[in-house]
Order: structure tokens, then C-alpha cells, then sequence
């Protein structure tokens, strides 16, 4: 399965839309589009929507502590939405959610 990706910029929002699967072979091609996007125009806030992730790997965890520090350099802050029962399990065994806001 494919991992789809979909941008919304909005008053130095960056809203990140994932829908598939967070694995390794997703994580190596959407890091640097992630990245890219951060650099594009002035972000304050990343926050990704997980609503549509059907699964997650240690990889996932991978990206979004990635892109965590990333946004933190660069000033910003970083929020988690909408993660399925199992995906939340994931983030909260990882510690994910003494890092950022998840919701």
C-alpha cells in the first residue's frame, strides 16, 4: 500500500494529511518532501493528521521525531491529530506525547 500526502499552508500553518501506511519504504520518500515544505515559506506550527494511517512502524516514530527536531530548530512548534486507537498506543509507548500535543 501507498502512502498519500497532502500539504495546507495557512497563516504559517503547515497541516500535513497522511492516508496509507507510515513504513520504511514511505518514510524514505516523503522525509524530504516533509522537509522541503519547511523551508518553502515561514512555519510556526507543523501539525500532522494521522486520521487516515492505517498502520505505523518504528519508522514513523522516526519521521515524526525527525520532523519534531526540524520545526524546533527552526523556531516552531509541532502537534499530532486525529490517531487511531492503535497509532496513539504506538505514539504514547514511544513517549511521543511528552514531546508535542496530540489530539
Amino acid at each position: 500500500m501507498t502512502l498519500d500526502i497532502t500539504f495546507k499552508h495557512e497563516n504559517q500553518v503547515l497541516t500535513i494529511y497522511l492516508k496509507g501506511e507510515l513504513d520504511h519504504h514511505a518514510v524514505s520518500k516523503i522525509k524530504d518532501t516533509i522537509d522541503l515544505q519547511l523551508v518553502r515559506a515561514p512555519v510556526k506550527k507543523l501539525v500532522l493528521d494521522l486520521g487516515e494511517v492505517s498502520f505505523m512502524d518504528s519508522s514513523g516514530i522516526g519521521l515524526i521525531v525527525g520532523r519534531y527536531n526540524r520545526i524546533r530548530s527552526l523556531g516552531g512548534t509541532m502537534a499530532i491529530k486525529n490517531p487511531g486507537g492503535n497509532l496513539l498506543k504506538i505514539l504514547k509507548m514511544s513517549g511521543i506525547d511528552k514531546l508535542m500535543k496530540i489530539s
